[in-house]
């Protein structure tokens, strides 16, 4: 046996890193044969505005976030893997001739880019990927095409150096909810095989309809709807700040109206836009039902939403908990990942790339 394997460099670890609109989720896995173990994770709260639909527009908040959040898991690494969001990435699947090599396809590619990406090409970061041979036609190869404009690539990895982090692997939100999504497969009827799963990640301000059809993303839609508007509810209802507002929405507190004036209201309003989503997703595609629904973003964990949209839409409906079958280090409190756990999707689907 050649020496050099023995002592080959292990790549580093990477951390999972999900900016969102109101946080900074950090999260390390490890892995012992099949098994995956939370080593640690963190979730940092940002100052509003410094994040606003999924564009980072303060680089020096968000890097401050990121180096608390570090400081405060106490990751070992650095390395991180991040991820650009749906409306700032175009992704297309297009069809090249088989056989090139991938120097080959790059020149392709980058000449043919401009008629499938509406940015001017020096304002993009581009990049490919190959699927496998076209179904119907064994002379091309499908190949997935992202691109993404370069100033949200930037501003990311800007406010990542700022927080003492290296960028290692720059992804895509909803690639990430996907990787991450195999690890929902046991929760799900006939583990997602054949099926077709509706995973709607309410986050702060965003809500992402991503749907798999046989454990494989089809479809994926942002609509403005998100937790922001419960704290803002709570903050006029009550005459707090959006700080207080926001603690008082996690760990109550707040008068005995607050459930039926205020927190209900908002429920019912989530599952209208789950309904709507739905409605969109059937209309531009040949399916017309989903055979399950999975909760996911801050807003899942609200207890009874899962109850109250499985009603409203007739479909079964679970929250997402990647986490269920892992084990866990003595660093995480098992209680708050389980709170946490369904707005950890993107975070978990990124930490997984540590073992592509």
């Amino acid at each position: 046996m050649p020496l050099a394997h023995i002592f080959k460099r292990k790549k580093p670890p990477l951390i999972g890193l999900d900016i969102s609109s109101t946080a900074v989720k950090l999260l390390e896995l490890s892995r012992s044969g099949s098994r995956y173990r939370v080593e640690t994770y963190a979730v940092e709260p940002l100052p509003p505005n410094s994040v606003v639909e999924k564009n980072i527009t303060d680089v020096e908040a968000v890097g401050e976030a990121i180096r608390r959040a570090h400081k405060r898991c106490g990751a070992r690494t650095r390395h991180s893997a991040v991820a650009v969001s749906g409306s700032s990435v175009i992704t297309k699947i297009i069809a090249m001739p088989a056989g090139l090599s991938d120097s080959e396809l790059e020149t392709q590619i980058e000449f043919e880019a401009d008629q499938y990406v509406p940015y001017p090409l020096d304002e993009v970061n581009l990049d490919f990927e190959v699927i496998g041979p076209t179904e119907k036609n064994p002379e091309t190869v499908d190949v997935l095409l992202a691109a993404c404009r370069s100033e949200n690539v930037d501003m990311r990895t800007a406010a990542i150096e700022t927080g003492g982090l290296e960028t290692d692997i720059m992804d895509v939100e909803s690639f990430a909810s996907e990787n991450a999504f195999a690890l929902l497969a046991d929760q799900l009827p006939d583990q997602g095989v054949g099926k077709t799963i509706a995973v709607i990640d309410v986050g702060a301000t965003m809500t992402t309809l991503n749907v798999m059809h046989d454990l494989k993303s089809i479809y994926t839609r942002d609509t403005v709807f998100g937790g922001k508007q419960l704290t803002e509810e709570i903050m006029r209802r009550y005459g707090l700040s959006y700080e207080e507002a926001g603690m008082a929405k996690r760990q109550g507190g707040l008068p005995e109206n607050y459930v039926t004036d205020v927190l209900e209201p908002f429920k019912e309003a989530m599952a209208q836009q789950a309904s709507r989503s739905l409605q969109f997703f059937y209309s531009s595609s040949p399916h017309n039902k989903v055979d399950h629904v999975v909760l996911a973003g801050g807003s899942a964990s609200i207890p009874g939403v899962d109850e109250l949209i499985q009603e409203r839409l007739g479909v079964e409906t679970s929250i997402a908990n990647p986490f269920a079958s892992m084990s866990l280090s003595a660093r995480v409190k098992p209680q708050s990942l389980s709170n946490d756990a369904p707005s950890l999707l993107v975070a978990c689907g990124l930490a997984l790339r540590s073992f592509d």
